[in-house]
This record gives C-alpha cells, structure tokens and sequence, in this order.
C-alpha cells in the first residue's frame, strides 16, 4: 500500500472530485476526426521521480483536470523538504499530442507528450529530452481504484 504525503494525498482528492466530470459531449458525426484529446483517457494524476543535475531526484506530481487547468507539485528530494506549488492551464497540441502548461504566475512553460497513462516531459522547445536519463521522465496516471464489494451478511 502506497502512503501518500498530506499535500499530495490532497492533490489527490482534489484531481478525483474535479476528473470525474464529462469532458466532451460526444460528436454525433461518425466521420469526424479521431482526436488524441477525445480518444485518451488522460485527466487525472501522474507521478513520478524524475532526473535533478543538483539533488536526488525530483519528486513530481501532476493533476490534469477536465477544464483545461492543472496543478503541478515538486520537490527536490535530498535538497530541501519544500514542496513548490505551480498551477495555471493548459492547451492542446492535436498535430504532436502533446500539452503545454502555462503557469498564472511565471513567463517559464512546460511540455508533456500524452500517451495511454502517462505523460513524458519534453525539453522547454517542446522536443525529447535525450541521454542516459531519458526514461526518467516519464509520469505515470495513477490507477484509480474501484472499492470492493460487500459482502453478504456483514
């Protein structure tokens, strides 16, 4: 069992209770384009521990909501114990199926490529980060669990 930290676990609770709304009325047109952001399955929270030149590892979570906003938290792990908040909005870049999320209070964007579950971050012009470390950083949706049944006579 995974125990989650209070302000993650929150993030968490948060994402649940805002994902959960429909994201797109369904097109009626059965000829219309098959889009990555209809066809994936991709709000909700990603995590991850990705590469820091610095520090350990940065621990990463990141809650994509259904209304195009998101709030990203960070730590650098064996640096300090400070979570950093990042939140804004994000848009869609169909030709690449990637994001970019824009912070409300920085100029400084970030890119992620969706894929089924997960999210990989791309460099800050919006292409593969490359080396040894590549696979580092990717996020991966956590899986939402369905609560078990009851069972009978208890």
């Amino acid at each position: 069992m995974r125990i989650l930290t209070p302000p993650f676990a929150l993030l968490a609770l948060i994402t649940l209770c805002l994902g959960n709304a429909p994201v797109f009325a369904e097109n009626p047109d059965p000829h219309a384009a098959h889009h990555a952001q209809t066809s994936i399955d991709w709000p909700g929270v990603y995590y991850g521990f990705t590469p820091c030149a610095d520090c350990k590892g940065v621990k990463t979570s990141l809650a994509l909501n259904s209304n195009g906003s998101y709030i990203l938290m960070t730590q650098n792990v064996g640096k300090s114990d400070r979570e950093f908040v990042e939140k804004g909005k994000f848009t869609w870049h169909e030709d690449t199926k990637t994001i970019i999320l824009t912070p409300r209070n920085s100029p400084n964007s970030r890119h992620y490529l969706v894929g089924e579950d997960t999210l990989t971050q791309l460099d800050s012009n919006g292409n593969p980060i490359t080396g040894k470390n590549a696979d580092g950083y990717i996020l991966r949706r956590n899986e939402q669990t369905q609560p078990q049944a009851a069972h009978p006579g208890h």
